[in-house]
């Protein structure tokens, strides 16, 4: 006797995707102690686009509570705050701001950020070159400004 027969095998994943659906997750947006001032235009850019994965202001959805996409979505915004937190901004020195607005101008003329992966997924944070200019022109007045301080 097959112990591991089509069906068989397919009931087991079912158990399994049925059990791991209790691993606990950790889908937190602590609060803002410091969050970054910006307005107008930008701020709604980065909303859109950055806000989700560098700030305590995540939008999780639904699909974040189903495991395994929950564990990948958990571990990228943990990463991504651990990388840049707007949240947290005003508690950076004026060194690591420096390096953060340097390391977004980067990131945005890369095409590393945002990621395809979540633009796939939010059309909204698909930016024009248009949006990416006024990021890269705001990142590096902010550079400007802090340089001179």
């Amino acid at each position: 006797m097959k112990i591991f027969k089509p069906k068989n095998l397919l009931i087991l994943l079912i158990v399994m995707f049925i059990i791991i659906q209790f691993v606990p997750v950790e889908r937190t947006n602590p609060p803002q102690n410091a969050p970054i001032a910006v307005t107008g235009d930008v701020a709604q850019i980065m909303k859109s686009a950055c806000y989700d994965c560098h700030s305590n202001t995540t939008v999780w959805p639904w699909y974040s509570h189903v495991a395994p996409v929950s564990w990948i979505l958990s571990d990228h915004v943990r990463n991504g705050r651990r990388h840049l937190n707007f949240s947290a901004w005003n508690e950076y020195s004026k060194k690591k701001k420096l390096k953060k607005l340097d390391e977004i101008v980067e990131e945005i003329e890369k095409g590393n950020m945002p990621l395809a992966g979540y633009v796939k997924l939010h059309s909204e944070a698909d930016l024009s070159t248009d949006q990416k200019q006024k990021l890269i022109a705001w990142a590096n007045a902010a550079m400007d400004t802090a340089s001179l301080k």
